[in-house]
């Protein structure tokens, strides 16, 4: 799991544990990770362990990597959850706001899947949960979402995610994204904050998700309960994308 320490990928982490399988969380933060990693353990009762890892370093990445299957054993799931963004208007957007976002979203999806692929390659087995979101799918006006690096970081993961399924379905590779609506995290707090009667008016079921609404998906898409889904890009908004 990368970034697993807090918002989104603490709300997986939780769900995995919950589901008795052992954990994995790094990020650049350990000692957040860490933390999480003891909370975890002792509520319920499964082995999760935590790394510092940059995902944006490929031997970082496959240290990480290393680390995991030393603690726990093989790698059979996969959680690419490790995100950044970058607030500008597209006018002026900082080209290194957009390569540091791009490098984080998007490379880093592709060197943990690569790290972890082969070994699954190997084994004949595993899955991959991508973490988009639905702002992958739709356009937001300037002024009230201006990130369009994450947006398109977040396109990325998406047309990563169909065509990595086609090309590891062979080698009995399930990889599947999750694209989240709006989820209050500490990336996402104050905008929401800002604009939460406008936001709310966007989302037909009138309210933000919750920890509780991503467990289903991430358990579906991680376990034999979706053994013949690959290629597709859950949503998990409240409608919003279809409003």
């Amino acid at each position: 799991m990368t970034g697993g320490g807090s918002g989104l990928g603490r709300y997986f982490a939780e769900a995995l544990a919950d589901a008795r399988a052992n954990v994995v969380l790094c990020a650049r933060k350990a000692e957040r990770c860490r933390a999480a990693a003891t909370e975890l353990e002792g509520a319920y009762g499964t082995r999760v362990v935590a790394t510092a890892c940059d995902v944006r370093d490929p031997d970082q990445v496959v240290a990480a990597v290393e680390f995991a299957e030393r603690e726990i054993g093989p790698t059979h799931i996969l959680v690419n959850n490790a995100g950044t963004s970058w607030g500008a208007p597209a006018e002026t957007y900082p080209l290194d706001g957009w390569r540091k976002v791009i490098e984080v979203n998007l490379t880093g999806t592709f060197l943990f899947a690569q790290a972890v692929g082969r070994g699954m390659i190997s084994r004949g087995e595993g899955a991959i949960v991508n973490v988009a979101s639905v702002a992958a799918l739709v356009g937001a006006p300037a002024g009230k979402m201006d990130a369009i690096a994450y947006n398109a970081s977040k396109g990325g993961v998406v047309s990563f995610t169909r065509d990595l399924a086609v090309k590891w379905a062979p080698h009995g590779i399930r990889v599947n994204a999750i694209a989240p609506g709006w989820f209050p995290t500490e990336m996402s707090q104050a905008l929401l904050e800002r604009s939460e009667p406008e936001f709310l008016g966007n989302i037909p079921l009138g309210r933000f998700g919750a920890a509780d609404d991503l467990r289903g998906a991430v358990l579906l898409l991680a376990s034999r309960a979706g053994a013949y889904i690959t290629g597709q890009t859950l949503v998990v908004d409240g409608g919003q994308s279809i409003s």
